[in-house]
């Protein structure tokens, strides 16, 4: 009988433990019982500071818990002792700092126009260099950038890259290579493609504001600065019935260093541009001084 009662509070205890397990854990929580660590942590932005106690259970009592007082209060030398003294840092992102790598931006698609002594109208001097005005194209863009960002609306940078300008003439002239000054002869095929093509390296000093980001919009962004560029070569290229396509390459007398001006304005991506270059097209040739390079057009990748 003895045994049989034995064994049935042995039974009940286990049963219960559970139960008396779960209260001992809910009272040690109400009280306060487990181990507890208080954090004081400071905004360092705002300087606000606020406590967070951490209460860490035993093995197998339930989870951590982490309490935070609702209100930010003043730091009191006396309230550091036995506690932990934290700063959180909000990271937020630098407002200047360097830019320069690797880009493929700022790609110019354009009208060239010619200007002979700020004039649209061609002198007689320069009468045979009547082009197509809708296939008389700039084209261009970066690669290299280098500079800095002051703010977020503001920024200088000096780029590098490379600049085409095609002109496409109306009359049947051959340019002469190794010639000085810019020489030509009037061929006796009819053209049906004469293009005279420059190609620069191109060197423009940036300054670019810029306005705050609109959702769906982007940013409003307007550009300027001067702009070098050193001559890579000249191309001239036929096409007629008579003898197909034909190819010659040389300098033909253009600048070898050229200086202007440019702008862009844009939103997003996408812009337009305009530049002036201030010296002439072609260099020791009297006949034809006055004559510069005006393009404006579309861009992407601002």
């Amino acid at each position: 009988m003895k045994s049989i009662s034995l064994t049935v509070l042995c039974c009940a205890t286990v049963l219960m433990a559970p139960a008396q397990e779960k209260k001992r854990i809910d009272s040690l929580r109400r009280g306060g019982g487990f181990p507890a660590d208080t954090v004081i942590m400071e905004d360092v932005k705002t300087g606000e500071k606020r406590k967070v106690r951490i209460i860490i259970p035993g093995k197998d009592e339930g989870m951590i818990t982490i309490e935070k007082s609702e209100k930010a209060y003043k730091l009191d030398s006396n309230e550091t002792n036995g506690k932990e003294h934290v700063k959180v840092t909000t990271s937020h992102p630098k407002t200047s700092y360097p830019i320069y790598g690797i880009t493929f931006s700022r790609i110019d698609l354009g009208l060239a126009k010619l200007l002979d002594n700020g004039s649209f109208s061609l002198s007689d001097n320069n009468r045979d260099f009547r082009y197509r005005p809708g296939k008389t194209v700039n084209f261009g863009f970066d690669l290299l950038q280098a500079g800095y960002r002051f703010n977020d609306n503001f920024r200088i940078f000096l780029s590098g890259g490379f600049d085409w300008t095609y002109i496409r003439l109306r009359e049947n002239i051959d340019f002469l290579e190794n010639t000085t000054p810019l020489t030509w002869e009037h061929a006796e095929v009819d053209y049906s493609k004469n293009r005279l093509t420059s190609t620069y390296l191109r060197l423009p000093l940036t300054f670019e504001l810029r306005s705050k980001y609109y959702n769906g919009l982007g940013r409003l962004r307007f550009a300027f600065g001067p702009e070098g560029g050193f001559l890579l070569k000249g191309t001239q290229r036929f096409k007629s019935g008579e003898l197909g396509k034909q190819k010659f390459k040389d300098n033909y007398n253009f600048t070898q260093f050229r200086y202007g001006a440019f702008a862009r304005f844009g939103v997003g991506a996408f812009g337009i541009y305009a530049k002036y270059y201030f010296n002439d097209i072609f260099e020791n040739s009297p006949n034809q001084e006055g004559l510069q390079n005006f393009t404006f057009g579309l861009m992407l990748g601002f």
